[in-house]
Formats: structure tokens, sequence, C-alpha cells
């Protein structure tokens, strides 16, 4: 045997040795990346790649703040290449049902505002259990770490009602009639509270219904007709607020409105002077900096906001920057 022989069969006879134990370094290094912990889901592709995000909301059909959310998400897969997939139900219950059934599918990341936590924490912690990361977004945020979310992104809402209370009081408003939309969102309720605190004069509220759009006009008319006093209203939904407008002008009151979150109508009432002001909490990122989010602890094990929620406002827009701001709603990302 030549010596150039026994070379070779002693290098063929250390890789036979050295080949299982990188095999089973493989396994070991697959088993504790970052994907692995999500052992049911079907989409999954590299280890720490983010193909797939449900995002499910409470918004109601033809809400022109979701559709900002939405746009804000379907922006960000789209640079990442994540596929998103957006749902949304007013009806809490259904919410729930999307979440189980976005969990049944193996979903690689979830987004979900949380309005009613109660009814939908049992569907998020089956996410989490499964391995899916939750961000949740605009309500629920006192809630958010104990269901299990990696963070939660937007506006502290008591906060933010605090700081329109405020600018209705620098007003010279004496009397406010804050109106609640959406029955059980404690989002709403927190908003009127921040509102109330932060107005410190004499405050009530009025429950109407998003869906009924009539007779939410009629009800705050009727609010105004049988308290004249009232001279500030707070609506918290931009399409609340174009009812609240006509409602005064019905009833000849001469209270002042404000309200939360932008639209098309609301920038025109801001510049015709029919609306004092828009709490604006920029709902784009609430959409779009989620599936950020989720792609870095896919990819990372990052996570934001070191236990604290991802503020993004509240911004005010009034008369002095409408104009600018306004071009930027109708193209829905304000």
């Amino acid at each position: 045997m030549t010596t150039k022989s026994a070379s070779a069969r002693t290098v063929r006879t250390r890789w036979r040795r050295v080949l299982p134990w990188f095999a089973t370094a493989a396994v070991l290094a697959a088993c504790s990346g970052p994907a692995a912990e999500n052992t049911t889901t079907q989409t999954a592709g590299p280890t720490g790649t983010l193909t797939s995000v449900s995002v499910v909301t409470h918004g109601s059909a033809g809400d022109a703040f979701w559709n900002v959310v939405k746009n804000g998400a379907a922006a960000a897969g789209k640079q990442l290449g994540v596929k998103v997939d957006y749902q949304s139900s007013g009806d809490p219950t259904q919410q729930a049902k999307l979440i189980d059934n976005a969990v049944a599918q193996g979903v690689g990341g979830l987004v979900v505002s949380m309005a009613n936590p109660d009814a939908l924490r049992p569907s998020i912690q089956k996410a989490v259990a499964a391995g899916i990361p939750v961000v949740t977004i605009n309500s629920g945020e006192a809630q958010s770490a104990s269901v299990g979310a990696i963070g939660h992104v937007g506006q502290s809402e008591e906060s933010a009602g605090e700081g329109a209370g405020k600018r209705l009081a620098a007003a010279g408003k004496h009397k406010l009639l804050c109106v609640i939309h959406e029955a059980g969102n404690i989002g709403d309720n927190q908003r009127c509270d921040g509102a109330t605190k932060g107005f410190g004069g004499s405050a009530t509220t009025l429950q109407v219904d998003i869906n009924n759009p009539t007779d939410a006009q009629s009800r705050i008319k009727g609010a105004l007709d049988a308290d004249h006093s009232i001279d500030a209203v707070l609506t918290l939904n931009s399409q609340v607020a174009a009812r609240a407008v006509a409602a005064a002008g019905e009833s000849g009151s001469t209270a002042q409105v404000a309200t939360f979150d932008l639209n098309s109508e609301v920038v025109d009432a801001i510049k015709s002077g029919k609306l004092l002001f828009a709490i604006d909490q920029q709902q784009y990122e609430q959409g779009y900096l989620p599936i950020v989010m989720l792609q870095l602890y896919k990819s990372n094990r990052n996570t934001v906001g070191g236990g604290a929620p991802v503020q993004t406002g509240p911004a005010f827009v009034d008369k002095d920057n409408v104009d600018a701001i306004a071009t930027l709603v109708s193209q829905g990302t304000r």
C-alpha cells in the first residue's frame, strides 16, 4: 500500500466519524431555531422566515379608519414579502372565530385588536400556545402582555381623551357631550373617561350605534335639543363626527364638535370651521409596524417597546396643519 492510498483512507475514515455529528448538530439547530416553536405552522418557510400574517380587527365594514390600518399592513407585507390577510368583525364572538381559523390554518403571525379582551383572550392564548407570535393593536393595551403578545401598537386612549378634554376646556367650553359609538369597546370608555378628566367641567356620555348612522344623528340631536347648555361634543369616530356636525346644525345648537380620527369629511369640516380639531392616532402605523415587529421577531427574536406599548398618537389636526395632512388622508395613509 502506498503512502498516498493510506492517507486517503485515513481521511475517509475521519469523515465517516464526523458526518454523523454534523447531521445531529443540524437537527438540534433546526429544533432550537426561531421557527421551531411553531410546530403546527403549515405555511412556515425557511427557519426564521415570516411568510404569512393574519390581521383580525374589530372594525366595521366600510369604516374609513380601519381601511387605513389595512393599507398599512398591506404595504408592510408587500415590502417584506409577507402574505397579509386582513379580516374584521365588530362582533367579538365572530372575531374570536376568525382568530381560531387563522390558528387552524397555521398562520405565521397574528395581529389582533382587542376591543373586547375577555372575549378574545382564549383564542389569542391558543395562538400563543401554538407558537404563533401575536402583536395587539389599537385596543387592549393593558391586557396585551397578559395574553402573551410580544408587543402592542396604538395610542393610550385615556391619555388621548384627556388631551382632547384639555383642548376643549382651553377653547372656553363648559359642558361636554362624549358620544360612544360601540357598546362593549373598552377603548371608547377610556377615551370618554380621559376627556372628562381633562375637561374638568360638566360632562356626560351618549351611546349610539355606528352601524345605524341615521339613528346616531337623531340621538345626538335629541341630546342637544334637551340640554342647550352643551357647548362641546366629542365623537370617537370620524364617521360619527359627520353625524354630530349635522345634528348640531339641525338643532340650532352652538356646540362645537371635535373628534377622534380622520377621513376626508373630517378634513373638509376642519377647513370650514365646523370641526374644532381631530385627534389622529396615525392608524397606518398600527397596520404597518406590527408586520415589521413580527418579521424581526421571527428572524432575530427582537421585541419592540421593552414591555411598554409603542405609541402612535395622539397627534392633533386643526386649522393650522390640516392642509399638510389633507393629501395624505386622500391617499389612504392618514
